[in-house]
């Protein structure tokens, strides 16, 4: 077996997962970026990461780290980790493309004794059975004779500053036992929380994908009972705060599920479940709860505006927030779209400001231009949709001043304000 240890890294997507990752190991080995977006490699050579990831400062540390577009920079490269994104289709179905894309342009530069490690959330058996052909086919080598892979799922959050890429401790595997030291031993030399060698490639996937399911699976729950004690008139804030004083009650709270691992991870394992032949039920069950909490919200708050003899049809409501999670700019699979949409159906003009977003991301992705609420550009009621720092920081007293009318609502999605000040500033108010 080769000697790895001074090998080039090459780090093959750019975004949320593959930057972090590149610029850790810049700091102790010789990497090379890699992302077919020649934007984002420019600005990144100029130490500006759009994503807010890294700062200036960790890129400028990253010493040893260079970037690149150009597919002939990668054949000097020994290891290859692959970090492209793993979506769903506009019907749930796992999308490969982008992984079965990236597996081909490493396979155009593979050689003898090349790793390929592979961090993208998938199925079980997906590196094997769709990335590993790929491989053998563009490279004319044999798997795991002239080039061997390793999965080591990635577990980062993003716009979490405290939980960063090193703090985590890290699921690592090979596709021998020889390959799964060497995988483990390159991860642990950045991974300050330590590593966990699977028992295989299989069983590493697994792992991953089954982490973002158990989460999807509780918040579907709080969510199914902020509906059931909505209906019953009290509110589910107070009873998960009762019902948290034991202390082996587990501390999720209802919200909407979007971005790119809780909201779209699941489907990946209900996939391969049917390849199988099993139809998967509670996993299922959880996805249609989750996924239907855009429409539940924008209804709940249209019935309160009705209720309020708000006219609808010629009602503006202001929707604070389009990013899938708060004081973070990703705007991937985010569910406020689906408030906005419902918001529409009914004739509703929807306002949608967010300060974290890129409004040209949002305008190419959903078909949204960002606007501007404030007491200038006053809307008939509100939904905050995303719990971001400059939003927590209003009172009730500014929040009412960004709307006009005797009986405005405020939906209060992620329950950042105290609900009694807001009923005192003549809302209504409505909060999962």
């Amino acid at each position: 077996m080769q000697d790895y240890t001074n090998a080039q890294i090459a780090i093959v997507g750019l975004g949320y997962v593959g930057l972090p990752l590149a610029v850790e190991f810049g700091k102790i080995r010789n990497v090379l970026g890699f992302d077919i977006n020649p934007t984002r490699i420019e600005a990144l050579k100029k130490g500006h990461d759009a994503t807010l990831e890294t700062t200036p400062e960790q890129l400028q540390a990253a010493q040893r780290l260079s970037f690149t577009s150009n597919l002939d920079d990668l054949k000097r490269c020994g290891v290859f980790i692959v970090t492209v994104p793993t979506p769903v289709d506009n019907v749930n179905r796992p999308d490969l493309t982008p992984l079965q894309k990236a597996s081909h342009t490493v396979g155009q530069v593979l050689k003898k004794g090349d790793i390929v490690i592979y961090e993208s959330t998938v199925y079980p058996g997906a590196t094997e059975e769709v990335c590993v052909p790929v491989l053998e086919k563009t490279s004319g080598l044999k798997f795991n004779q002239d080039f061997f892979c390793g999965y080591s799922p990635e577990r980062i959050n993003p716009g979490d500053k405290v939980n960063t890429l090193t703090k985590i401790r890290k699921i690592t595997s090979g596709s021998t036992p020889e390959i799964a030291e060497i995988v483990d031993a390159l991860y642990g030399s950045i991974i300050t929380a330590g590593t966990h060698k699977a028992a295989s490639l299989k069983v590493a996937e697994a792992a991953k994908v089954i982490e973002n399911t158990q989460r999807d699976l509780n918040i579907a729950l709080v969510n199914e009972l902020s509906v059931i004690f909505d209906r019953i008139g009290i509110d589910t804030i107070d009873v998960l705060e009762a019902a948290g004083s034991k202390w082996n009650f587990l501390p999720f709270r209802p919200g909407l599920v979007g971005g790119h691992c809780i909201g779209v991870d699941p489907y990946y394992l209900t996939h391969k479940a049917e390849e199988v032949g099993y139809n998967p039920q509670v996993i299922l069950a959880g996805r249609r709860i989750n996924d239907n909490m855009s429409r539940y919200v924008a209804r709940a708050t249209i019935k309160r505006m009705v209720k309020n003899g708000i006219e609808v049809t010629k009602a503006k409501v202001g929707v604070m927030g389009i990013t899938f999670k708060e004081n973070c700019p990703d705007i991937r699979n985010s569910k406020v779209y689906g408030i906005v949409n419902e918001l529409k159906s009914w004739g509703i003009d929807a306002v949608v400001q967010d300060p974290w977003a890129n409004a040209q991301e949002v305008e190419h992705e959903y078909k949204i231009i960002l606007g501007k609420i404030d007491a200038q550009n006053p809307v008939d009621s509100l939904i905050v949709a995303v719990g971001h720092k400059e939003f927590r920081e209003l009172d009730a007293h500014e929040l009412r001043s960004y709307v006009r009318g005797k009986n405005p609502v405020l939906a209060d999605v992620k329950s950042l304000y105290d609900r009694d000040a807001l009923k005192a500033e003549g809302f209504t108010v409505f909060r999962l």
